[in-house]
């Protein structure tokens, strides 16, 4: 029993962290957590161990576990490494992929489709990063793959509202994401490398532009002279 709670407890926090249940930088309470999934402390620290080693906690001398934290540094670091790895890893997916690992890929990509059409945000976020971990699955590069993992959780995490858009120009792009999803199938499907490369980079820029945009919110509609009449 205390195998599947751990293990329902790995598998839980992981999804609560990637869905900003948990917010980044949010404190751990170790009776609380261990109390809610009926573990001990020595189970659950080796829970914390591992989601510490993944990068979905930050584990603290004599302080107990964060929730990662998402800081400008490693934003900057998330914006110059993403299109590389991600790049990296459909180029090798098309190169060495097996048939037997197509259905899962065609099923992480239907899944996001549907979720996008029925306006779950939620499962769309969590689907998107079940596609591009199984792309990295097929790519079979053990070095490069601890680091596509640790990228797509701040990923995942900073484009949830990207699932979720208002404007007509979001909804326009949410749909080449779905799009991209397709065609990089089918690219990796056909061992198409640079077809897999090129798609990467410009479902990328979509992505991008959404996290440039976060970092950059519109002004308050406050003038500054305004601001000052009133202090």
């Amino acid at each position: 029993m205390t195998g599947s709670r751990k293990t329902a407890c790995l598998e839980d926090l992981r999804m609560r962290i990637l869905k900003l249940e948990l917010a980044p930088g949010a404190e751990l309470d170790e009776t609380q957590v261990a109390t809610a999934y009926g573990l001990s402390r020595t189970p659950l620290r080796e829970v914390f161990q591992v989601l510490g080693g993944e990068g979905y906690l930050r584990l603290e001398h004599n302080r107990g576990a964060r929730v990662a934290a998402m800081d400008l540094a490693a934003l900057r670091c998330l914006l110059q490494t993403g299109p590389l790895l991600l790049a990296t890893m459909a180029r090798q997916a098309a190169e060495h992929r097996e048939e037997a690992a197509l259905p899962p890929l065609r099923d992480a990509q239907a899944g996001f489709a549907a979720a996008t059409e029925e306006g779950d945000a939620t499962a769309a976020a969590l689907f998107n990063h079940s596609f591009h971990t199984q792309v990295a699955c097929m790519a079979s590069n053990p070095y490069l793959m601890p680091a596509l993992r640790r990228l797509l959780i701040d990923h995942t995490r900073l484009t949830q509202g990207f699932f979720q858009p208002v404007k007509k120009k979001e909804k326009k792009q949410l749909r080449k994401v779905s799009q991209h999803h397709a065609t990089l199938t089918d690219a990796i499907a056909a061992q198409d490398a640079e077809a897999a490369v090129s798609t990467t980079l410009q479902n990328w820029d979509l992505f991008r532009e959404r996290i440039e945009k976060l970092m950059t919110p519109e002004a308050l509609p406050i003038s500054v002279e305004a601001a000052a009449a009133t202090a």
